[in-house]
């Protein structure tokens, strides 16, 4: 297997959203340059919405500064979709991928990150699934007895991807053991009355994040067809010739 058979996993913490969007443009020219292997970044971020290409204003009906008074900054992101919310105990991934081993088609690349994260959560004892027509991942069966439509399925994985010259950057966010309140101050990924959930919420019982980062980085390795090699954040940056992005 070659060094670009690879896939660079990093554990990157919890890191301000400005700094990974920054991290992400680095790696991605990277990438393009074939300075560096396809590379899966895992992290959290602090409270943040971010505003994809189609995001209205109406999704965001607070206003942001009032948001920014909840502790809750607001950036613009040049992914697909609308806005969603990260926060503490959500795991966001970023895959830094050249589409090229995959025909270009981005279709396809969206459909395995779909499936990287069913067979997780369903791994993690959360039966998931995706429906036709929306982007992300939804619960199976019954919602919690609280709910307030128990029928309803519930959105626990949200993906917005972005490609420029055939690398992609962005990714996919899963509630893990998050707080789910901010959802309800906005229209998450555009989507009127959208219930979302977690892995904690729909466990009954919190959980923690590092053992379903694992999951999920074998998860990505085995539907991408790619070997991990784990890389530290810091080693990171030294093998890119990057400095620590500056950007809060």
């Amino acid at each position: 297997m070659s060094a670009m058979d690879e896939v660079w996993c990093v554990r990157a913490g919890q890191l301000p959203y400005g700094r990974a969007a920054e991290l992400q443009a680095r790696l991605a020219d990277a990438r393009r340059a074939g300075e560096v292997p396809d590379v899966l970044l895992l992290l959290e971020h602090p409270p943040v919405y971010t505003k994809g290409r189609r995001a209205k204003p109406s999704e965001l009906g607070m206003g942001e500064d009032w948001y920014r008074m909840q502790g809750i900054e607001v950036h613009e992101a040049d992914r697909g979709g609308g806005v969603t919310y990260h926060g503490p105990g959500q795991l966001v991934g970023y895959p830094i991928v050249s589409l090229k081993p995959y025909g270009d088609d981005v279709g396809d690349y969206v459909a395995r990150m779909e499936r990287v994260m069913v067979e997780s959560l369903g791994e993690a004892g959360v039966p998931a699934q995706t429906i036709p027509g929306l982007t992300g991942v939804w619960t199976e069966g019954r919602a919690p007895v609280a709910d307030p439509n128990p029928d309803a399925a519930r959105k626990i994985g949200s993906i917005g991807v972005h490609v420029r010259r055939g690398v992609t950057t962005h990714g996919f966010a899963i509630n893990v053991s998050n707080d789910l309140q901010p959802f309800e101050w906005v229209v998450p990924c555009g989507i009127e009355g959208v219930a979302m959930t977690s892995i904690s919420r729909e466990l009954g019982s919190e959980q923690p994040l590092e053992p379903f980062a694992v999951v999920v980085r074998e998860r990505f390795a085995q539907v991408y067809e790619r070997e991990v090699v784990e890389v530290e954040v810091d080693e990171l940056h030294a093998l890119i010739g990057d400095a620590e992005p500056s950007v809060p």
